[in-house]
């Protein structure tokens, strides 16, 4: 890993900086500062406050215009503000010129991101993949940051003649980049052979966003104890368990989750991991109905899907999170009839839009369990049924 401290300290005061740009409203604007404020959290900072400011084009300066920027600066400098987070991405100039106008460390969503990463990844395969994506965020950067990379394993001996600093720099890290890729395809290499070994069984991937509850419904379902919090980017390393229902025997993995905005670097460098989504036969894609946005977060997954070549695969839509719903759409003097027929409204709508592939489940609180499980069952038979058409023996 990067040789650096974590970007955010615990229970660090953050503000929250966004841009309305062209073809955005403030609306949308405010959910993505809701969701930056969870990721600060997730890393262990406190949103003490947000700024937004309508913009045709970021400034190509300091990204914000120089009023707003001033705003920011008499903010931070009385209320003892130790980082300030853009929603989008700064170039390394830009991340320069702000850091020196408001004398605070910036970073934008990417970086938080990253860092967030860094703190979730224990393996050797997401360790080197979090790392490739830093070096290739910072390498574009390094001109405006100048920052020399004696952190980054350069300096004394590792200059040749007659480069200039930056240079050093550049050569250090398309180096490391180039070693990390390297290492990642032999451990890419190792986990296809594990996956070939296993070519028999019907493979079924969770996807989703992230902190819709995946891993709930993987411990759930497998009767493992996969690691699950309120927090975002929980899990970063797959997990796979081998499951049988009644006597169909199956393969269960538990995937990243996506976000919206997610830098690109993130999803190159974890393109081993998402083999597991593309090399699925069966995928479930768990959404949080309780969240506001959950239309939204379930386009940008089909969104992803679409561009990892992985949304034609048979698809078991979980809407998760029903007690929540429930609580947050439905007055407590609200009728039983009324509730039904809302419900009954809501249900009809997702079947009829995914073809009759949805279930509505609570995995906190194992409401509907059953059914999913059934729903499961009848798509890996059938896909049983299509890979070994003369074979009855993994069905019954």
């Amino acid at each position: 890993m990067l040789d650096k401290q974590k970007i955010i300290s615990n229970q660090e005061r953050a503000v929250l900086v966004g841009v309305v740009q062209k073809e955005q409203t403030e609306t949308q604007v405010n959910e993505y500062l809701d969701e930056l404020a969870f990721l600060a959290e997730t890393a262990g900072a406190v949103t003490a406050k947000r700024f937004t400011q309508k913009l045709q084009h970021p400034d190509s300066r300091t990204f914000v215009g120089k009023g707003k920027l001033e705003q920011i600066k008499q903010y931070v400098a009385g209320h003892d503000i130790g980082i300030v987070i853009f929603d989008d991405e700064l170039t390394g100039a830009q991340l320069k010129n702000i850091e020196k106008e408001l004398g605070v460390k910036t970073i934008d969503r990417s970086d938080l991101i990253l860092d967030i990463f860094a703190s979730r990844a224990k393996t050797a395969q997401a360790k080197a993949q979090v790392e490739l994506a830093q070096y290739q965020y910072l390498l574009p950067r390094l001109r405006g940051m100048w920052k020399h990379l004696e952190r980054l394993g350069g300096g004394i001996g590792t200059r040749g003649p007659g480069e200039t600093e930056i240079e050093t720099d550049r050569r250090i890290v398309r180096d490391k980049i180039t070693l990390l890729r390297k290492k990642l395809a032999e451990i890419d290499k190792q986990a296809f052979t594990q996956r070939k070994d296993r070519g028999e069984f019907i493979r079924v991937a969770l996807v989703g966003y992230t902190n819709v509850g995946k891993s709930t419904i993987m411990n759930l379902l497998s009767k493992r104890d996969v690691f699950a919090e309120n927090k975002l980017f929980a899990t970063l390393d797959t997990t796979t368990s081998k499951i049988v229902f009644e006597t169909t025997p199956f393969l269960l993995s538990d995937t990243v989750g996506f976000i919206r905005k997610l830098p690109h670097h993130l999803v190159e460098s974890f393109k081993s991991t998402l083999d597991e989504v593309r090399e699925a036969d069966i995928l479930l894609h768990v959404v949080d109905i309780s969240h506001p946005q959950y239309e939204d977060q379930l386009a940008v997954v089909n969104k992803t899907l679409q561009e990892l070549g992985a949304h034609d695969k048979p698809v078991i839509t979980i809407f998760n999170k029903m007690d929540l719903y429930e609580k947050n759409t439905f007055d407590e003097w609200l009728e039983d009839s009324v509730k039904a027929e809302i419900l009954q409204d809501l249900r009809d709508r997702w079947n009829n839009e995914t073809g009759n592939n949805a279930v509505f489940i609570s995995a906190t609180e194992k409401q509907n369990i059953e059914a999913l499980r059934n729903t499961i069952l009848e798509k890996v038979r059938a896909s049983y049924k299509i890979r070994y058409p003369y074979k009855t023996d993994f069905f019954y």
